[in-house]
């Protein structure tokens, strides 16, 4: 195996050049020099390599020593990186990429202080150091960690995928491999964690106790544990591109010991979960086998079921005659509009009424549109001002439909309540007997043949009509004649002719 000093970087830059094609991540296809075949999610976060955006050479490369790397071309531009936020999830855990320490060690070996901050994180640290063949290289991926040269690094479980940039233009596609932990270390990992409060604790705080990393179940690696592969010509184990991204792993778990909970194949959530139900269970057994305690008492016979006489409901308060006015609702700039107020709380106040005095709510039973068409017409007076227009429109848009619609609906209503209304709106066929009548009427009062047509009659010249409602009224409309534009008019009437007084004298008729 050859050593750093055999190998410079610039040697392996040549070299991997000459078998670059699509050996280094980013390219279409892939080197016969790479490590072993990569999991299924190291193949999901090379394909998004190939359309995220292009990764930016890293600033700390402009202080490395070694030959100046050639200019390529597009086919050869630099691999994109392999961070997709956007992509993580319950198992999967993407962090960007730290900035550079702010004083660097020549390496491992030689340091004062240990590169982690935490006992776990050490501890990891010393598995990589322990299953190092070469310290020499340690040295180099201890620095190249230090200088911030590992990109944003992304955890799936037995799983950490990074680029690490060396001396090259192209950085190196990195990964770590760690054995998962099977279902019966994982329970009794749950077991452990869940018999002692302090455990949980010291999770949600971000600690990792001691005690529970000794509970038996392999949690931190050992020195031949950790499983790198590079992209990078060096086959040394690992290389200073992998040791770098251990050492930076290294930090992930000093801040987050979930980090290393879900590179051994469980996320957070789904821990936590479980552990809370665990928790619950214990406790419910705890006092499920506690004997209760005997509480003082009385008998329930003697008090709560003791036969007893309520005293009488007062008197209701006398019904008022009427419904009150509301109050009168101050008009504010960006405010709802006064009318519109004053109009929903008289109609409360009239519906309220009406249910107090007959056990019974006039309009419960109406549709969104029977009930826009009953307040439209309970706004005072005929024209469409500009407030009634407003008001109009605002209720045709709920109920979807159009102003027009609402104006002629509004007419039916002021002629004969839900009643007009449907006799606006649903055409049906009445039995014989008192339609068949009506026309030998009408033509005794000197008018015309009316034509009939379902429950309607309609003037030759056609401009009146009669139509027969269920609650056997004759109601009258009028239109443009050949228009087809009814409208309601006149007051109706149990006479067909009577229905049409008022809408003009005979010869008119």
């Amino acid at each position: 195996m050859p050593s750093e000093e055999s190998t410079p970087e610039g040697a392996d830059d040549r070299t991997d050049r000459t078998r670059q094609g699509s050996s280094v991540p980013g390219t279409s296809g892939r080197s016969t020099t790479s490590a072993q075949p990569e999991s299924a999610a190291a193949e999901t976060d090379a394909e998004t390599d190939r359309t995220s955006t292009a990764r930016p050479s890293h600033p700390a490369r402009s202080a490395q020593t070694g030959p100046t790397p050639e200019p390529f071309s597009a086919v050869s531009a630099l691999p994109r990186s392999m961070a997709a936020p956007s992509r993580d999830g319950e198992l999967r855990r993407t962090f960007p990429a730290s900035a550079p320490a702010a004083s660097t060690s020549s390496s491992p070996v030689d340091s004062p202080a240990p590169f982690a901050g935490t006992w776990w994180g050490n501890a990891w640290v010393t598995a990589l150091e322990e299953g190092a063949l070469d310290p020499k290289r340690l040295a180099r991926g201890r620095s190249y960690a230090e200088q911030g040269h590992v990109d944003a690094i992304t955890v799936t479980p037995g799983l950490v995928l990074a680029y690490v940039q060396g001396s090259r233009p192209r950085p190196y596609r990195v990964q770590v491999r760690l054995r998962t932990l099977d279902d019966a270390d994982w329970a009794r990992f749950l077991d452990a964690a869940a018999e002692r409060p302090g455990h949980i604790a010291a999770l949600l705080d971000k600690e990792l106790p001691q005690s529970l990393a000794d509970c038996g179940v392999p949690l931190l690696p050992g020195p031949r544990d950790l499983d790198p592969h590079c992209s990078c010509p060096d086959r040394g184990h690992p290389c200073k591109h992998a040791a770098a991204l251990c050492y930076q792993t290294a930090r992930l778990l000093d801040a987050d010991p979930f980090v290393l909970l879900l590179l051994r194949g469980r996320g957070e959530r789904e821990l936590l979960d479980a552990l809370s139900r665990l928790s619950a269970a214990r406790a419910a057994r705890a006092t499920q086998e506690q004997e209760p305690a005997q509480l003082p008492g009385v008998r329930a016979t003697e008090v709560a079921l003791a036969s007893r006489r309520l005293p009488p409901l007062p008197a209701p308060l006398p019904v008022p005659p009427h419904p009150e006015q509301p109050p009168v609702y101050p008009a504010a700039p960006g405010g709802p509009d006064p009318f519109a107020l004053d109009q929903l709380a008289t109609d409360a106040a009239a519906r309220a009424h009406a249910l107090l005095t007959t056990g019974r709510d006039p309009v419960a039973e109406l549709t969104l549109w029977q009930d826009a068409v009953r307040l439209a017409a309970a706004r005072p007076g005929s024209g469409l001002t500009a407030t009634t227009r407003a008001l109009y429109a605002s209720l045709a848009s709920a109920a979807d439909r159009t102003p027009s619609d609402l104006a002629r609906a509004v007419a039916a209503w002021r002629q004969g309540g839900l009643e007009g209304l449907t006799v606006l709106e649903e055409p049906w066929d009445p039995p014989a007997g008192r339609f068949d009548r009506a026309r030998p009427l009408l033509l005794a009062a000197d008018l015309p043949a009316f034509r009939p047509w379902r429950n309607h009659l309609t003037h030759p010249r056609g401009h009146l009509q009669l139509r027969l409602g269920r609650d056997g009224l004759w109601y009258a409309y009028e239109s443009e004649p050949g228009r087809d534009d009814w409208w309601p008019r006149g007051t109706p009437d149990l006479d067909p002719v009577g229905a049409l007084t008022g809408l003009g004298t005979p010869t008119d008729l």
